[in-house]
């Protein structure tokens, strides 16, 4: 896929060259910050410092207040609660973080994570009577139940009260909860909105902290599910979800409760660090491949276990799972791209939706996402369900997704999300329609710079320039990920490498560059083993690239991302 590189532009060369001296960094790093909101010393330390201090209070969260004394009554009068939870990362690690530190309060306290298959997304009517059966008088939703209005209208006829803990975007209408604790409410003042649906219920027990006796440190010790939760959302890792994934980070390296622990070693990663990144590609499609093939439920018996041995069990079961989801996404993937070869009229269309009724329905999502690597549109891949067709929605840079699938909700009979995921249910007398609604609403917002992936290059770098103490003011960065991704610089007019192909299917380049100084630099480039003939005949070409450590032997590499090549 060809990107447009996007380099930032220099601002004011002043303000630049002070911030520069100021923090003794390189000119482009300077620009680079001040780009990204950081343009005093102060603001400085405090994001290369991230400190528990500059958290928000959650009595700023509206309702709050309200689910607080609806706890306290639930464990005055010994009331039986259960925790509904999502079948994602997000919602087992926000379950897992609720059951484990409210347990030693409420004994009987259960945990409940829908079917994908038979119940769908949300809250459920089967749900709720299996509460109703088990005397369930509390249900506590987290990651889900901001738009389940009429199932939550039906569980309190029923004697049922809810708390909805949830971060999407609401409907027009609120689900008449006891209290519905959201950032993205209209009508609250809570000043971050961008926290995962687990970060809502760190919060939530983070204010009942005091009533419960809830120390800090227990407090804490939950963070490296919610570095989780942050990593596998794609929610943008500034403000206190840098806070919180910094923290997380830590904890989930050094000293991970026994579920992740267990999950690391299955993953191949016992006794090494993690990033946000890693997380991402390693432990998230491990926890969702629990509720995407199996069930969900495991992935929460994972991260709530204390028992290392059944810990380890559990863990070995999901890797499997994660196996099975892998093939089952590589065919689905593979006759999709075959579909587009034999219809080229789909690739002149401005969106993608497809619908085949045995595609794998927990696969859809991560499909979808495969499938606009290749073919770089807003791209919706749905398949049957018991009571008509359901599917899961990506979108590409900057286009609002849900806001398009919103226009076309008249024929949807559920959706939910957020701006670049959303999952999305109708019946199958409406497909048709859909799919031209969808195409004419993306047609209608999608601008020419969307339809194009953009390569954002944080500045220009001499290859000279590259050394120990940028490494080190980069690794300050750390952590990485949406709203602070990790620069990615351009090199000009790189001079003659050496190179070799590499990997089992020799399809990544290893190279070396020669600096101006006389010296080399070592840098690798993945899937770019079929650009090596324009390397060898190209006289100047531009690279750009991350600035990183080899795993091999600790020394500076550079990741090449693109190249561009001069005529």
């Amino acid at each position: 896929m060809k990107y447009k590189w996007e380099i930032i532009p220099v601002g004011d060369k002043e303000k630049v060259l002070d911030l520069a001296l100021e923090l003794k960094v390189l000119p482009v790093l300077a620009n680079m910050f001040i780009a990204r909101g950081i343009e005093t010393r102060e603001d400085a330390e405090k994001f290369f410092f991230p400190d528990l201090k500059n958290q928000h209070e959650p009595s700023l969260l509206q309702d709050i207040d309200k689910a607080r004394d609806r706890v306290l009554r639930a464990m005055e009068s010994r009331e039986k609660i259960m925790i509904w939870g999502d079948y994602d990362v997000d919602g087992t690690t926000g379950t897992a973080l609720l059951y484990k530190l409210l347990k030693p309060y409420f004994p009987e306290i259960t945990y409940y994570i829908p079917d994908r298959y038979n119940e769908g997304y949300g809250i459920s009517y089967q749900g709720i009577d299996y509460a109703l059966s088990s005397d369930v008088g509390l249900i506590i939703s987290v990651d889900t139940g901001i738009k389940n209005i009429d199932e939550i209208a039906y569980a309190r006829v029923r004697g049922i009260d809810f708390i909805v803990l949830d971060h999407h975007t609401p409907g027009e209408q609120l689900p008449p909860a006891i209290a519905v604790i959201d950032p993205k409410r209209e009508d609250d003042n809570y000043p971050f909105k961008e926290l995962t649906g687990c970060g809502v219920a760190f919060k939530f027990l983070q204010y009942m902290s005091a009533d419960l006796n809830l120390s800090e440190r227990d407090l804490y010790r939950s963070l490296d599910l919610l570095v989780l939760s942050i990593g596998a959302d794609i929610v943008p890792i500034v403000d206190e979800n840098r806070i919180y994934a910094y923290f997380g980070l830590k904890l989930l390296n050094k000293e991970p409760s026994i579920g992740i622990r267990a999950l690391k070693e299955v993953a191949g990663w016992k006794d090494r660090s993690l990033t946000v990144g890693g997380l991402v590609f390693t432990l998230a499609p491990r926890i969702n491949a629990a509720g995407r093939i199996g069930h969900g439920s495991q992935a929460v018996e994972l991260l709530v276990s204390d028992n290392y041995d059944q810990a380890l069990q559990i863990a070995r079961e999901i890797d499997t799972l994660n196996r099975q989801r892998q093939q089952i996404q590589s065919d689905i993937v593979k006759e999709i791209l075959e579909g587009f070869e034999k219809n080229p009229e789909l690739k002149d269309k401005n969106s993608t939706v497809l619908y085949n009724p045995h595609w794998h329905k927990g696969v859809v999502g991560i499909a979808a996402s495969k499938v606009i690597e290749y073919v770089y549109k807003p791209t919706i891949i749905l398949t049957s369900s018991e009571d008509g067709i359901t599917g899961s929605a990506r979108s590409v840079a900057d286009f609002d997704l849900y806001e398009a699938i919103e226009h076309c909700a008249h024929l949807l009979t559920k959706f939910g999300g957020h701006k670049y995921a959303a999952g999305l249910s109708l019946k199958r007398e409406n497909l048709e329609k859909f799919i031209e609604c969808f195409e004419r609403v993306v047609t209608e917002r999608i601008t020419d710079d969307m339809k194009k992936p953009r390569l954002k290059i944080s500045g220009v770098l001499r290859l000279k320039d590259i050394n120990a103490q940028l490494v080190r003011v980069l690794k300050k960065m750390e952590p990485y990920g949406p709203g602070n991704p990790k620069p990615v610089f351009v090199t000009m007019n790189v001079k003659e490498a050496s190179y070799r192909v590499i990997g089992r299917d020799s399809s990544h380049l290893l190279l070396s560059f020669k600096r101006d100084n006389g010296n080399y630099i070592s840098a690798i480039s993945f899937e770019s083993a079929e650009k090596l003939q324009q390397i060898v005949e190209s006289k100047k070409y531009d690279i750009a690239y991350t600035v990183g450590e080899s795993d091999y032997n600790g020394s500076i590499q550079l990741e090449i991302k693109d190249f561009r090549f001069r005529e």
